[in-house]
């Protein structure tokens, strides 16, 4: 049958296939911008990083394959912090049923004579980075060294995305058993098998778009992780599209109500152009709507010669904190307190990766708890 109409539909089609691509490099381009040398925060003794861990006799025998190698990307290149001696930071492949992902996997040197297994943290980069650049901006290794725990950072890769980002924002990426969050949940499950890993101690953290995937993993998988960490990031289902996402980051969005309790400490720069800080404001929210028994308190700080904050926390009296919402003034879309060689760093606030450990390694499940949650996220 003759449609009249035939030209102008394929005229629109076009048009919105058009703008679908425009605010997708819009999206990538708006969490990629120009680092920006911040000032330098001279070394002051840190109190309050928490007892040591004890240290496990287990030794890991990893069956990943190496990864390929390859020349890192200028775009990220950053000089290499020394690894400590009896410490590992190697490349490595997971290759499982929802796909490949390459990945960089820190064992710190009391990982082979430990009398407990180590905690695990897995890492989550931001748009345009690298785990080496994330891991020398973040300086999580030195913390694993000093702390003693296992650090893993997946790489996200072109295929995947182009600017390396997490796909926080598509809805085939935001639940459990697909897309990415059933990748890292099954690269997570390797890295205990092959690792002194303690299953009752992993966390998740990442900066931006990986705050966002950390904080969807969280919460897709409460049998896993014990606590979440998220800076700049945004609340999970704030976005489904790249044009929703658009919206989101530039004016802030709620997104869903938390599935269950889960412990989780956020950080976001009042100044960020990039991730609006009303977005960080909705994670407190959403984290803190699954705690309604707590009791919420606020601390001002400054660091000296660095930026004010303010600390908002909820907790059972004075006990351990169940949520954290850190505000940093003067700061825009770049990790507070983190090393100046890393790209999007900024070490005149807070030090968000010492703060994350403290927070995180109060938080612990039982065998009992994970069974439970397994249970009821897979109905």
């Amino acid at each position: 049958m003759f449609n009249p109409f035939k030209t102008v539909q394929a005229r629109s089609r076009k048009q919105m296939r058009k703008a679908t691509t425009t605010a997708l490099g819009q999206m990538a381009g708006a969490m990629l911008p120009k680092p920006t040398k911040a000032k330098t925060r001279p070394k002051f003794p840190l109190k309050g990083a928490g007892q040591a861990l004890s240290r496990a006799n287990v030794q890991p025998k990893v069956s990943v394959k190496p990864a390929a190698k390859a020349k890192p990307p200028t775009a990220t290149a950053r000089s290499r912090v020394p690894i400590p001696r009896g410490a590992t930071f190697r490349s490595l492949t997971h290759d499982g049923p929802f796909g490949s992902l390459d990945y960089k996997l820190y064992l710190p040197a009391t990982a082979t004579r430990a009398e407990r297994a180590l905690p695990l943290l897995v890492m989550l980069h931001g748009c345009g980075q690298t785990p080496d650049d994330f891991a020398t901006g973040t300086g999580m290794n030195a913390l694993a060294d000093e702390l003693g725990l296992i650090v893993v950072y997946p790489a996200q890769n072109r295929q995947a995305q182009q600017n390396r980002c997490w796909n926080w924002y598509r809805r085939g990426d935001q639940s459990r058993v697909t897309g990415e969050p059933a990748l890292l949940a099954d690269l997570t499950r390797i890295v205990l098998s092959t690792t002194p890993a303690d299953p009752a101690r992993v966390y998740v953290a990442g900066l931006s778009a990986g705050a966002s995937m950390a904080l969807i993993l969280a919460a897709a998988y409460p049998d896993i992780f014990a606590a979440v960490g998220a800076h700049s990031g945004l609340s999970v289902g704030s976005a489904h599209d790249a044009s929703t996402a658009m919206i989101a980051m530039k004016h802030g969005a709620p997104g869903s109500r938390s599935p269950a309790p889960m412990p989780t400490i956020n950080f976001h720069g009042e100044n960020d152009k990039v991730v609006h800080v009303r977005n960080g404001r909705y994670v407190a929210a959403r984290a803190a709507d699954a705690y309604p028994a707590l009791v919420s308190t606020a601390r001002k700080g400054r660091i000296p010669d660095g930026h004010p904050f303010v600390r908002q926390s909820h907790r059972k009296g004075t006990g351990k904190s169940f949520t954290e919402f850190w505000t940093i003034a003067e700061t825009g879309h770049a990790w507070s307190g983190g090393s100046p060689a890393g790209r999007f760093t900024d070490p005149a606030g807070p030090d968000a990766s010492r703060e994350m450990l403290r927070f995180m390694l109060q938080h612990r499940t039982t065998l009992k708890q994970r069974k439970a949650a397994a249970r009821v996220s897979a109905t």
